[in-house]
């Protein structure tokens, strides 16, 4: 009852601080609004869609406590290969990892009380058959949780995007644009009501808003997390012969507008959706 007493950590150990790097930024703001609106329940069986390296998994699961099951699912195997060192590392015994997709979820029905998804479901290959899955897998007045961001997301960038590719004459590459931003971002009605098609209603929407700032347009395209998680997508959309082009005239138009305004900001605006199953 007092395992927690054994404080035997140490703080120099190579393991700590390979696992002590709990989240990236991108998934705390998200994160924190998502765990205050949890119904916390002892002995409860929860899903987590999309824990990437561990977040929220980890943190659901210590609390929750022992007498409850908390199921994580993701098929990024290097992200989910570093979640497991911090479950065996933190000594969490009520996790089971998945590796898999949010469309075929290897549950039977009606047995899951709470689902999460810290804006995960938004990044799925087919929204629909996994909101399906969930609708199944989940108890009537389960908790339904989850947060994305809105299709007005880093607004700035494709603001700039959106100028270039007009003086450029690129329509084409510009309605490739709008329809990604549809894809990845559907408006928050429309999700709604997909949400509702599947049999759950809605308790609350709460908004929320964060920002990440930079010096100028060249430091927030040099950005790590920018580089490992937009360039790609952003690029895509362009020919492949005119990807320097235009991206080079992003980038000035990018910093003419930081060195206007001072600095380079990206404005992330996200929603917690807290909905039960009828």
């Amino acid at each position: 009852m007092t395992d927690y007493l054994k404080t035997d950590w140490d703080y120099n150990s190579e393991r700590l601080v390979e696992v002590f790097d709990e989240l990236p930024f991108w998934a705390a703001p998200f994160g924190l609004k998502l765990l205050d609106n949890i119904k916390y329940k002892k002995g409860i069986k929860a899903v987590d869609i999309g824990f990437g390296a561990g977040f929220p998994l980890t943190e659901i699961a210590m609390r929750l406590g022992k007498d409850s099951q908390v199921y994580g699912i993701d098929p990024w195997d290097g992200a989910v290969d570093r979640a497991e060192k911090k479950i065996e590392f933190y000594k969490i015994i009520n996790i089971e990892i998945i590796r898999g997709v949010a469309e075929e979820i290897p549950l039977s029905d009606n047995v899951i009380d709470l689902i999460v998804s810290n804006n995960g479901l938004n990044n799925v290959t087919d929204l629909d058959k996994s909101l399906s899955e969930c609708a199944r897998i989940i108890k009537k007045d389960g908790q339904f949780i989850q947060t994305m961001n809105l299709n007005d997301t880093m607004i700035e960038f494709y603001s700039a995007m959106e100028k270039v590719l007009i003086d450029l004459k690129l329509d084409d590459v510009l309605g490739a644009m709008h329809n990604q931003i549809y894809k990845k971002r559907k408006p928050l009605d429309k999700y709604i009501e997909l949400i509702k098609s599947k049999g759950f209603s809605i308790d609350k929407v709460t908004h929320d808003k964060f920002e990440y700032k930079f010096v100028d347009g060249t430091a927030m395209l040099n950005h790590y997390f920018i580089r490992l998680a937009f360039i790609d997508g952003w690029k895509n959309v362009i020919p492949n012969d005119r990807q320097e082009e235009v991206f080079r005239l992003i980038e000035v138009e990018l910093n003419r507008k930081s060195q206007t305004d001072g600095i380079m900001k990206l404005t992330i605006p996200f929603v917690v959706i807290d909905a039960e199953k009828q």
